[in-house]
């Protein structure tokens, strides 16, 4: 059976465990993996398709293929049929012939869905408007890194919580067996099927959930501090007067020092990027010592490359 990784519960917990291991052996050995350099096979070619611009996901996706011996095929919006003159189907069951595995950005949760259901190679979410489940492995490596262990910690998401983000968030957190809490103002919370998704993942795993309007309820004690821009990938075009109205309602969301305070002692503080200081971060908690960003975006590459290793070997 081929293994996609469209959504966070995709992995069930002893599974994103893991990734995770996987991940730490390949972040110390970085070549020690070939898995797409079969022997007689030659050198595998992965489809890394992007219909939104990327940064991060782009960099660690391209590096982490030629790490593992494979040939990286960067796809760009507009470059392929994909979607508008040939559907989705067809174009899974055109590339499966010729890839070893599809690692798509877009927009659509479905098309993601179509793609691996006609797919015999492993189809990968680089990120959706539901989900960003790869970011999420990067987030729970890091938080591993720095606190030794996942279960029973607390990870707490301020600001639009009604993202892809927060949604990640909820399902990866409570997948790891951590207490999530998620804030964000009335209209910006998780949907209630990703509540609901949450809380039975959480009840098989030991974590939990809590969804507030609370900033300081959210954040009290919190062992892990999140946040991410207000405006994200396709509201850009906001007129100044939307942006500033939408600035107004999540400033008391914002993660600065003073709310910062209020976590233990020992928190670390996450934002997947791009940051704007002074808006969902202070320049002084992102720069600060609690921060460990820099960490965060590193370990996309070394979370991806586990991921693709471990769906290529289930497969």
């Amino acid at each position: 059976m081929t293994r996609h990784f469209l959504i966070d519960t995709d992995l069930t917990q002893s599974e994103q465990t893991e990734v995770l291991d996987l991940a730490l052996e390949l972040k110390k050995a970085p070549y020690s993996s070939a898995v797409y350099a079969g022997e007689n096979e030659g050198r595998k070619t992965v489809a890394v398709i992007f219909d939104k611009t990327s940064t991060r996901t782009r960099v660690s996706f391209a590096s982490g293929i030629a790490h593992l011996g494979g040939v990286p095929l960067i796809i760009g919006a507009g470059e392929s049929q994909l979607g508008h003159k040939e559907s989705i189907s067809d174009t899974a069951k055109v590339l499966e012939r010729m890839v070893a595995t599809i690692v798509w950005r877009t927009y659509a949760q479905a098309g993601l869905e179509e793609m691996a259901a006609a797919s015999r190679v492993p189809v990968i979410n680089a990120l959706s408007d539901d989900y960003h489940p790869c970011q999420l492995l990067a987030d729970l490596l890091t938080i591993r890194e720095h606190k030794g262990t996942l279960a029973g910690l607390t990870m707490t998401y301020l600001g639009d919580a009604a993202n892809n983000m927060a949604n990640s968030y909820l399902l990866a957190g409570v997948t790891a067996g951590m207490h999530v809490r998620i804030a964000g103002p009335e209209g910006f919370l998780p949907e209630q099927r990703i509540i609901a998704a949450a809380n039975q993942r959480a009840a098989e795993t030991g974590g939990s959930v809590l969804i507030t309007t609370d900033a300081a309820k959210a954040v009290a004690g919190a062992d892990v501090v999140a946040t991410d821009t207000w405006v994200s990938m396709g509201q850009e075009i906001e007129d100044d007067a939307a942006k500033a109205a939408r600035f107004e309602l999540f400033r008391p969301y914002a993660v600065d020092e003073a709310l910062l305070e209020q976590a233990d002692s020992g928190a670390v503080v996450l934002h997947c990027l791009p940051a704007y200081r002074g808006y969902e971060i202070s320049a002084g908690v992102l720069d600060g010592p609690q921060s460990v960003v820099w960490d965060e975006a590193e370990n996309r590459l070394h979370a991806q490359k586990a991921l693709m290793v471990w769906l290529v070997e289930r497969s």
